[in-house]
């Protein structure tokens, strides 16, 4: 079996010297080297997280085959808090619709089901050192890629369907910029570090979105708390930016974007 064809669920079924030695041999394949597998609690089981160096970038395994990505809104419902919080945004002429629900269906990709390969993905977003039509150049003269936009969903939300990589709620008495204490800045559950900062803004291959920020402009805006936290949210694609960045007057802006890198397996 390729490793490409790896899936969560297997990977999920391996004991940890299993795991070192799947690891070992996506090191070998890429001409890298392992710098760490540990073994964490999510979803209420076991999941190993490895950890592979090549060319001086750090890259996490993230597996693929069949799952899920996506935001289910039918099966979500806000806490009070959270209502309450966006019905004063809403007064104050802020937010897409006088309805959360509505709000967010503008913003987030709809739950879905898709088969990703298995890859590896940089635990770091990098600057742009291109203009965004021209970074697949680029990465690819290093052999990389940029991620899919469901490749970038999957990875940071690693299974889980909530709104945020950590779950449906939000500190709503502060806003996540300049917070070091939120569940932001914690490695998600692949151990990447991602949808960690408003003011960055990760782009993918897909050019309608725009993923894990949004440029701080929910925080400068003083659009209201959870409005602010929710450029973190894992299905958010941000396609009011989206139509900015790859739009004329966007395509020649790099240093203020992001990618994720994908070094294929």
């Amino acid at each position: 079996m390729s490793l490409a064809d790896l899936t969560l669920d297997q990977w999920r079924s391996f004991d940890a010297p299993t795991a070192r030695r799947v690891t070992q041999q996506a090191a070998d394949l890429v001409g890298g080297r392992v710098t760490g597998v540990d073994t964490i609690e999510h979803l209420g089981a076991p999941l190993h997280r490895a950890r592979i160096e090549r060319d001086g970038c750090e890259f996490a395994l993230i597996p693929g085959g069949p799952v899920s990505v996506g935001f289910d809104l039918d099966a979500w419902q806000p806490t009070a808090e959270q209502a309450a919080d966006y019905a004063q945004s809403v007064e104050q002429g802020y937010g897409y619709c006088s309805d959360l629900r509505a709000h967010l269906a503008q913003v987030l990709s709809p739950r879905r089901s898709v088969v990703l390969a298995t890859v590896l993905m940089a635990v770091e977003d990098e600057n742009l050192s291109e203009r965004p039509a021209d970074m697949p150049a680029a990465l690819a003269a290093r052999g990389l890629r940029m991620p899919s936009a469901d490749e970038w969903e999957h990875a940071c939300g690693a299974g889980a369907g909530t709104l945020f990589r950590w779950g449906d709620t939000c500190p709503l008495d502060r806003i996540p910029y300049g917070d070091d204490t939120g569940p932001q800045n914690r490695p998600n559950a692949f151990g990447l570090r991602i949808a960690y900062d408003t003011y960055r803004s990760e782009l993918s291959s897909d050019t309608t979105a725009v993923h894990g920020g949004d440029g701080g402009e929910s925080v400068c805006g003083g659009y209201g708390a959870l409005l602010a936290w929710l450029p973190l949210a894992t299905a958010n694609r941000n396609p009011v930016m989206a139509e900015f960045v790859h739009g004329p007057e966007g395509e020649d802006l790099c240093e203020d974007f992001s990618t994720r890198p994908v070094l294929p397996l």
